[in-house]
C-alpha cells in the first residue's frame, strides 16, 4: 500500500507560499488527495485483480461467464431484498424475478474508478482558477520576508518597496479579492453538486446513504436489513443466453459474487460523511466571508493578524483601505515574518499618516 500511495504524497505537500486558506484546502488538497487515494485502490482491484465470480450449473466455464457478466449488467429484485436467505432466497434481493416484477440492474460499478478520479478532478478545478487569477503576486511581494533571518538591509529595502507598492495602489485590489471569493463559492457549489450527481450516479440511493446506516445500526441484530446491499450487493444475479443441444435457445442465471463492493460500499459511507462535514465547514467558510464585509470586523482581524503592531498603526492603515486591501494584507502577513509584518504595518501607517497631514 505505501508503494501504492507513495505517488500522490505530494498532494498533500504544504505550499511555500499561502494563497488560500483552510477552508479552501479541505477541498484540493484532504478531499482531492481522498479521492485520488480511493480511484487508485480501486483501480486496482477493477482491473489487476478479480472483481467478479459467477457459476452456473450450465457448464458454463468461469473464464467465459466472468467477463461476460461483468461486462453486462447484473441485477438483484428489490421485491426480494427482505427475504429469508437460505429459505426463500440465495442472498438478498438474488432470486427469480416474476412477469412485469421490478428488476434492479448494476452497471455503475464498471465506472466507479473513473467516477470517483472525476470527482478528484471537479475538486481541484477552484485551486486551479484561483492560482491563475492570483498570478504569483503573494510570492512576488513576500520574496525574503517570509524568514526572520533576513539581512537588514535587504529588509529595510523590501519593506520599502511593499510600502511604495501599497501607496500607489491603494484602493485597487477588489478584483483580487471578488476573484478569491468566486473560487471559495465554487468550492460550495461543487461540494454540493457531487453530492447530487453521486446520489444520481448511485440511482438516488446516496442521498440518504448515511442516515439509513446509522439507522440500520441502531436496530436488533436479527431484525438489520443492511442498506449497503441495496446500493452495494455482493451477490447478483446474470442472465444469459446460449445454444441447447436441441438447436434453440437456452436461459440460464448465474449466480455472481461482488467482493469489490465490499470495498465501494466503505468508500461511499466515508464519503457520505466526507462530503457533509466539507459541505458544512464550507458554509461556515462562506459566512466567515460575509462577516468579514463589516469593517470593525475586517479591523479586528487585521489586528489579530499584526499582533505585534500598536493598535494605532493598524487602525491607520485599516481605516485607509477598501475590501481588496485589507484582503492584501491579510494574505501577506500570513506569508511574512510576524517581526517584519508588525514593521511593514509601522511604516504604511505613517505613510497614511503623512498623506493625512
Amino acid at each position: 500500500m505505501s508503494d501504492v500511495f507513495a505517488g500522490i504524497k505530494h498532494l498533500l505537500k504544504t505550499d511555500s507560499t499561502s494563497i488560500d486558506n483552510k477552508f479552501f484546502k479541505l477541498h484540493y488538497k484532504a478531499t482531492m488527495f481522498i479521492l485520488v487515494a480511493c480511484s487508485i485502490l480501486l483501480t486496482q482491484k477493477h482491473y489487476f485483480s478479480d472483481p467478479i465470480d459467477c457459476f452456473d450449473a450450465g457448464g458454463v466455464s468461469n473464464d467465459i461467464l466472468d467477463p461476460y457478466c461483468w461486462i453486462h449488467d447484473t441485477y438483484t429484485v428489490p421485491s426480494l431484498k427482505d427475504k429469508i436467505v437460505g429459505r426463500e432466497v440465495v442472498a438478498p434481493g438474488v432470486g427469480p424475478a416474476k412477469e412485469d416484477e421490478e428488476v434492479t440492474y448494476h452497471s455503475y460499478y464498471q465506472w466507479v474508478t473513473l467516477f470517483v478520479y472525476f470527482q478528484a478532478i471537479l475538486f481541484y478545478i477552484p485551486r486551479y482558477l484561483w492560482k491563475v487569477f492570483e498570478g504569483g503576486k503573494i510570492k512576488m511581494l513576500v520574496a525574503q520576508l517570509n524568514t526572520p533571518i533576513v539581512d537588514e538591509e535587504v529588509k529595510k529595502s523590501r519593506v520599502e518597496m511593499m510600502v511604495k507598492y501599497f501607496s500607489i495602489n491603494l484602493n485597487t485590489h477588489n478584483q483580487y479579492a471578488i476573484k478569491f471569493i468566486i473560487c471559495e463559492a465554487l468550492n460550495f457549489v461543487n461540494v454540493v453538486g457531487q453530492i447530487y450527481f453521486t446520489d444520481r450516479f448511485l440511482g438516488y440511493e446516496f442521498s440518504n446513504y448515511g442516515t439509513d446506516v446509522l439507522a440500520m445500526s441502531e436496530r436488533q441484530i436479527g431484525t438489520r436489513h443492511d442498506p449497503m446491499n441495496r446500493v452495494f450487493p455482493k451477490v447478483t444475479g446474470c442472465t444469459y443466453n446460449q445454444w441447447g443441444s436441441d438447436g434453440g435457445w437456452e436461459h440460464h442465471t448465474a449466480l455472481c459474487v461482488m467482493p469489490l463492493n465490499v470495498l465501494n460500499e466503505k468508500i461511499f459511507i466515508f464519503l457520505w460523511f466526507w462530503y457533509i462535514i466539507v459541505a458544512v465547514l464550507t458554509a461556515v467558510g462562506l459566512m466567515y466571508r460575509i462577516a468579514t464585509f463589516i469593517p470593525g470586523v475586517r479591523t479586528m482581524m487585521l489586528r489579530a493578524r499584526a499582533r505585534l503592531a500598536p493598535a494605532v498603526a493598524v487602525e491607520q492603515v485599516a481605516g485607509k483601505c477598501q475590501y481588496g486591501d485589507w484582503f492584501m494584507l491579510i494574505q501577506l502577513g500570513k506569508n511574512m515574518d510576524p517581526l517584519i509584518f508588525k514593521d511593514f504595518i509601522l511604516d504604511l501607517g505613517k505613510k497614511f499618516k503623512g498623506v493625512d497631514d
